[in-house]
């Protein structure tokens, strides 16, 4: 399935989940890779230098499973395995988890460093979606 499909919802059977930052972040696009490294660890920054910090859903989560699917290419297997090892080598930590894309939405429009996914249906104007490009 492509990129563009999940992120905006053209497939019928896709989860429609939108990548989020706080209305208050400069960062209006992204390409898939640097998302990627946001969530993964590998990056702790938005280009231009400033901090990002990622914002997860729960294990098991459809909206989680088909963000690192889309974004990362990992599938939630691929996912345990690469946290487990990053946790274990002391050179990672994966990102907090919150309960809801309503809490995802509220922390990351308190704070301009935070980026997440959220359901595209709790969108609002206290956040900004941002285009992620292939």
């Amino acid at each position: 399935m492509c990129l563009q499909c999940l992120l905006w919802g053209g497939a019928a059977d896709a989860a429609e989940f939108v990548v989020v930052v706080s209305a208050r972040n400069p960062v209006s696009s992204l390409r898939a890779d640097q998302v990627a490294a946001i969530f993964l660890g590998q990056s702790g920054r938005f280009p231009g230098g400033a901090e990002a910090v990622a914002l997860d859903l729960p294990v098991g989560s459809a909206l989680r499973d088909d963000f690192y699917t889309t974004v990362a290419a990992r599938t939630p297997a691929l996912m345990k395995a690469y946290w487990t090892k990053m946790v274990f080598t002391g050179r990672g930590h994966p990102p907090r988890e919150l309960a809801s894309s309503a809490a995802a939405r509220k922390l990351v429009a308190d704070n301009p460093a935070m980026i997440a996914y959220i359901d595209k249906s709790a969108l609002d104007a206290s956040v900004k979606a941002i285009q992620v490009t292939p």
